[in-house]
C-alpha cells in the first residue's frame, strides 16, 4: 500500500548493499525528467547513492562527485543523468551560466545535491531524498512532491515491499 503524499518513507541503511538495493529500486522506478533533490550533511552518502543508482542503470563507466565541477552527466540505456552538486555554487543565477535548463530535458534524470542553494532558480523536485548519519548506517528518507514523484515513490514501495528483508522500513 503506497504512503499518502505527505507521508514519507524512512529507510535505515545500515550497509552499502542495502544502499545499492535501494538504488536498484530507484533506478527501476525513475522516469525521464524526473528531478530528485538530495539533501543531508557532508559525507552522508549522496553521490554513493547516485553512483548505485547508475550502476544500477547499468552505467560502465567512473561515477564522480561534481563538488568541483558543478555537474557531471552520465548516459545509460534508459536516460541521461545529469548530477549536480550545488555546495560550491556562490550564486543562484549561476544555475543560468551553467545552462542549467538545457538539462531538463525529456530524457534526462536530475539529481541535485544542495538544492537550497539553488533557490528560486531550481524546478520543483519531483522527489525528495534526505540522508543522515547514524551509528550503524544511514537513514533515508524519501518524500514525493509531484504527481510524477508520487508515482516513483510508489514503485519504489512497491519494489521494497518485495525484498522487505533487505532494508529495514521505518515511518514517521
Amino acid at each position: 500500500m503506497a504512503l499518502p503524499p505527505a507521508q514519507p518513507l524512512i529507510l535505515f541503511l545500515p550497509d552499502l548493499e542495502a544502499t545499492r538495493r535501494v538504488a536498484a529500486a530507484l533506478c527501476q522506478a525513475l522516469e525521464p525528467r524526473a528531478v530528485v533533490y538530495l539533501k543531508g550533511p557532508l559525507g552522508a552518502g549522496k553521490t554513493t547513492l547516485v553512483r548505485a543508482v547508475l550502476e544500477a542503470a547499468g552505467f560502465p563507466g567512473k561515477v564522480k562527485s561534481p563538488t568541483f565541477t558543478l555537474v557531471e552527466t552520465y548516459w545509460t540505456e534508459r536516460f541521461a543523468v545529469a548530477h549536480f552538486d550545488l555546495y560550491r555554487l556562490a550564486e543562484p543565477e549561476e544555475l543560468e551560466w551553467i545552462g542549467f535548463r538545457d538539462y531538463l530535458q525529456a530524457d534526462t534524470v536530475c539529481f541535485i545535491e544542495w538544492p537550497e542553494r539553488g533557490q528560486a532558480h531550481l524546478p520543483a523536485a519531483d522527489l525528495e531524498l534526505s540522508l543522515r548519519l547514524e551509528e550503524k548506517g544511514r537513514i533515508l528518507e524519501l518524500r514525493a512532491s509531484t504527481p510524477t514523484g508520487q508515482r516513483i515513490f510508489d514503485k519504489i514501495t512497491q519494489l521494497l515491499a518485495i525484498h522487505s528483508e533487505d532494508v529495514s522500513h521505518e515511518r514517521d
